[in-house]
């Protein structure tokens, strides 16, 4: 019989709700630390034996401090033998938890890959992969050269944002400057590196032991900057299954998590190509599942359940049992989202039968599509977007903070 085991899961947002079910399923006893504000949301109580909560979602040292504590207190009576970070933002303390209570698991030297964009650019080129030039904000005529030596425009960005969430275009040196100085003591935060244009994609995997055991690649047609502060309508879609994109995405895909040392886990990557040389080029990784319902369009073109199936491999490999994949479909699949003016949209004119999922949140409209037809998808991500425009969108200003 399987050894029962422990998994203290850490979500300070509201999300993983599949992946606290399959854990529970897989005979482990699972916790879960989230954010007290987040005490009366639906989680799947049946799943949880026991909730944490935390005052702060956030890591300034005085709540990484009263996580540590309070743990310490609470494992002289639970046992505690994997922690399981379930957001970015969480990485880090899942990282601080297993270094203080020596619990298996990635340490936060290689969590920083995953969470600090400054370490990942600077992992990514001493391991020979393209990244955009870049400069760290330390240092004054290292900044003025960096300036100097590459084109405009440049983003400033936040190291441990996650999306779009925080980042400034900039088109001259001055004004580079400008929102330098306007951080003050928060500059050591952020980097600055220059913006070419390109087509922007993400790549969401499963990885065991080391090895890239499941990917699948997809581009972005309306970016999440574009979203953030052009206020457009958020969309998405598989790329063709036996493109030679696709093939090079996997490959570079692989390239970064072996650089950045990843081995049991999920991951969602993001990489561009240079529309000035066409080649591809490194942009961010996390090791999670993605955000903005990605998992929902993975599982609809593939019938993987990124967060169940993450769960089953990270208790598999806590067990030292053998983990298998269920067989993998090819879909082609579309992801559309967008803010709207109504608090609860109706969609029921939309009848196409490729529908496969509608959002159904708050000041919200999306759906997911699915055809064996790449071009259906397109068709109908296209013809989507300009019924949104017409009839439901909003927008609204970026956030400092992310929402989800």
């Amino acid at each position: 019989m399987s050894q029962t085991l422990s998994f203290l899961c850490i979500s300070t947002y509201f999300k993983g709700e599949a992946f606290l079910k399959a854990c529970k399923e897989a005979g482990n006893t699972v916790y879960l630390l989230t954010y007290e504000k987040l005490a009366d949301h639906p989680w799947p109580r049946e799943a949880v034996d026991e909730f944490f909560y935390l005052p702060s979602q956030d890591n300034s040292s005085q709540n990484l401090d009263v996580m540590i504590n309070g743990l310490a207190h609470i494992m002289r009576s639970h046992q505690i033998d994997r922690v399981v970070a379930m957001d970015d933002f969480d990485v880090e303390k899942a990282a601080l938890v297993r270094e203080t209570f020596r619990i298996p698991g990635m340490g936060q030297t290689t969590a920083r890959f995953f969470r600090d964009k400054l370490a990942m650019r600077m992992r990514a080129a001493a391991d020979g992969i393209r990244v955009p030039a870049f400069s760290s904000l330390f240092h004054d005529e290292t900044i003025t050269d960096f300036l100097r030596n590459t084109e405009a425009p440049w983003l400033i960005k936040p190291r441990s944002e996650a999306s779009a969430t925080g980042i400034k275009k900039v088109h001259s040196l001055d004004e580079a400057w400008q929102v330098i100085h306007s951080l003050g003591d928060l500059r050591h935060t952020f980097l600055i590196e220059q913006f070419k244009p390109g087509r922007v994609f993400h790549v969401d995997s499963l990885s065991q032991n080391g090895k890239t055991i499941f990917t699948r690649a997809s581009q972005y047609l309306a970016t999440p900057m574009d979203v953030a502060h052009g206020g457009g309508v958020f969309r998405t879609a598989i790329l063709p299954f036996d493109s030679d994109e696709a093939r090079n995405l996997y490959e570079l895909n692989d390239a970064v998590l072996k650089a950045f040392r990843m081995q049991s886990s999920a991951s969602h990557s993001e990489y561009i190509r240079g529309d000035h040389d066409g080649e591809y080029y490194f942009l961010e990784t996390s090791s999670r599942v993605g955000g903005a319902n990605i998992a929902e369009l993975v599982e609809i073109s593939s019938g993987i359940n990124l967060w169940a199936e993450w769960a089953k491999l990270e208790s598999a490999m806590a067990r030292n049992e053998p983990y298998e994949l269920p067989a993998v479909q090819h879909h082609y699949a579309g992801l559309i989202i967008s803010l709207a003016r109504q608090p609860w949209p109706n969609t029921d004119c939309f009848t196409d039968s490729e529908i496969e999922w509608r959002m159904n949140k708050e000041h919200h409209v999306g759906f997911i599509v699915q055809s064996p037809d790449r071009e259906r998808v397109l068709q109908l991500l296209d013809n989507y977007m300009e019924r949104i425009y017409q009839e439901y969108h909003a927008s609204a200003p970026v956030p400092d903070k992310p929402t989800n």
